[in-house]
């Protein structure tokens, strides 16, 4: 089953989603509320995977260990409960904040969500405005996932503060080149290709022929070479590319 999701994710046929620095992971299975949220999300320049069913949101969470900034979980979700997923999540040692939304006013059932290893809650029905905001304290919080510092060479990238340094330079990169140099700077050396590039940078709406990858990486180079730091992102001829 688990290799059958992975496939599915490379599965990109429709036209660009939104480019952004922030992906989430939202699960309601609600067909009013979730897409509603999906779009107040993405208007804030989010990537926003929307995901029905528990247990399959928890897969999801599982095979994209690392490319979510933070998981919106409804509790009371079909396959498995939003309790169960969070808890199963947690188990499996998976750090991303988890922020769950209920319908139920009972704080018993509240309680036992963040007993589970949720990160906050919100009520519904939900007020945008308050959901953005718990979404945007949630991403302040330091997070033990990430090493203060990630060095390779001359490179240098600062998770906490979104940056890139080569030779002691800052290098301004834009959202979503600084996403690219994340992917690269967390698997020095290994040969990455567009899809798993795609997989960790855009939504699932992304269309995988498109040729933005190429065009972002070559905006990288230009950048990277104007403070010094020249040739240390390589093409791999029909694969992908190298740092």
């Amino acid at each position: 089953m688990l290799r059958t999701y992975v496939l599915y994710l490379q599965g990109r046929f429709s036209k660009a989603g939104k480019q952004t620095s922030m992906r989430i992971l939202l699960v309601e299975d609600d067909k009013l509320l979730g897409p509603s949220v999906k779009r107040v999300l993405t208007k804030d320049g989010a990537a926003v995977d929307l995901i029905t069913n528990g247990a399959q949101a928890e897969r999801y969470a599982v095979v994209l260990k690392y490319a979510y900034d933070i998981i919106i979980l409804d509790i009371s979700l079909p396959g498995k409960s939003g309790i169960e997923v969070c808890a199963d999540l947690r188990e499996a040692h998976i750090k991303t904040p988890i922020l769950v939304m209920s319908g139920n006013k009972e704080s018993e059932q509240i309680v036992d969500a963040l007993d589970k290893g949720a990160d906050d809650y919100v009520s519904k029905p939900i007020p945008m405005l308050e959901l953005q905001a718990r979404v945007r304290a949630l991403l302040r919080r330091p997070s033990d996932q990430q090493e203060p510092k990630i060095k390779h060479g001359d490179l240098v990238l600062d998770p906490s503060t979104h940056a890139v340094y080569c030779k002691g330079e800052r290098i301004k990169l834009t959202p979503k080149e600084y996403s690219i140099m994340e992917c690269f700077m967390r698997q020095p050396a290994q040969v990455l290709t567009r899809t798993q590039i795609i997989d960790h940078v855009w939504d699932f709406a992304f269309d995988s022929f498109s040729n933005l990858v190429d065009v972002h990486i070559k905006n990288i180079r230009k950048k990277l070479s104007k403070h010094g730091c020249v040739g240390v992102m390589r093409t791999i001829r029909g694969v992908g590319y190298k740092l």
